[in-house]
C-alpha cells in the first residue's frame, strides 16, 4: 500500500521527473534514445506517439504527462524514472545521491524553506493568516491534504490553489521562460530534424530488440 500523499507529492506529479540536470547529461540522454530494456516495443511506440522521443523527453516529463499515455500507470512511471536514473548513474558519479526521488523531494523542500513567508500571501486562502506561527511553504508541502484541511480550515478548492502555487514555485527556471517565436521556415526545419531523429531512434530500438536473447516458450506438456 502506498503511503498517503502530501501536498508536495501532489505538486510533484505536475513537475518534471528530474530537475537540475546539467546540459551535458541532457544531451547524453537525448542521444541515447530510450536506452536498453525500457518497457516493451508497444509501450515505447505509445510514448513516441505521445511526443516522448527519448530519455531527455521522459526526464523532462511530469508523472501526470506520462500517466496520460495509455497503459502507463504509477508503477510504470516509477520504472521509467528508475531507468533514467540508471542511465544518469553511468554518466554522473553522484547521480543516485543527487537525483533519486528522496533527494529530489528534499531539494524541493529546501527550496520552499528558503522562500520568504510573505510569498504565502499570494495564495488567497492564506491572506488573512499572516501570524508568525502560521505554516511556511515547506510546512504546507509536508502536510497531507486531510491534515491541512483540518488544521487550517481549508476547502478542497483552497488546497488545489496551494498545490498550484507549489508547482509554480518549484517549476524549473527553464520551463518558466517561454521560447521566442520562430519563423515558419525554421519551424519546418525543426520538425524535419525531429522526425529524422525519432526514426533513427526507432531503428536503434529495433536493432536492440532483435539482438536481445529470445525468451524460451515452455512446451505444452511442461508442468
Amino acid at each position: 500500500m502506498l503511503p498517503p500523499q502530501t501536498l508536495l507529492d501532489e505538486a510533484s506529479a505536475q513537475l518534471p521527473l528530474f530537475d537540475d540536470l546539467t546540459d551535458a547529461a541532457v544531451d547524453r540522454l537525448a542521444a541515447g534514445g530510450f536506452g536498453r530494456g525500457l518497457l516493451s516495443a508497444a509501450l515505447r511506440a505509445r510514448l513516441r506517439k505521445a511526443g516522448f522521443s527519448d530519455m531527455e523527453a521522459l526526464a523532462r516529463a511530469t508523472p501526470a504527462n506520462l500517466k496520460a499515455v495509455r497503459k502507463i500507470g504509477p508503477v510504470r512511471v516509477v520504472a521509467i524514472r528508475a531507468h533514467i536514473l540508471n542511465e544518469l548513474a553511468r554518466l554522473l558519479p553522484d547521480a543516485r545521491g543527487t537525483h533519486d526521488q528522496s533527494a529530489t523531494d528534499q531539494r524541493r523542500l529546501d527550496r520552499l524553506r528558503a522562500m520568504p513567508a510573505g510569498a504565502l500571501l499570494l495564495v488567497p486562502p492564506l491572506v488573512e493568516r499572516s501570524g508568525s506561527a502560521d505554516p511556511t511553504w515547506a510546512d504546507l508541502a509536508a502536510m497531507r491534504r486531510v491534515e491541512a484541511a483540518r488544521a487550517l480550515g481549508l476547502s478542497a478548492a483552497d488546497l488545489d490553489a496551494i498545490v498550484s502555487a507549489l508547482v509554480r514555485a518549484l517549476l524549473p527556471e527553464r520551463q518558466r521562460i517561454q521560447s521566442a517565436p520562430i519563423h515558419d521556415q525554421d519551424a519546418a526545419s525543426d520538425v524535419r530534424n525531429q522526425e529524422a531523429h525519432t526514426e533513427l531512434l526507432r531503428a536503434r530500438d529495433r536493432e536492440w530488440d532483435e539482438a536481445a536473447p529470445k525468451r524460451s516458450v515452455p512446451s505444452a506438456g511442461a508442468s
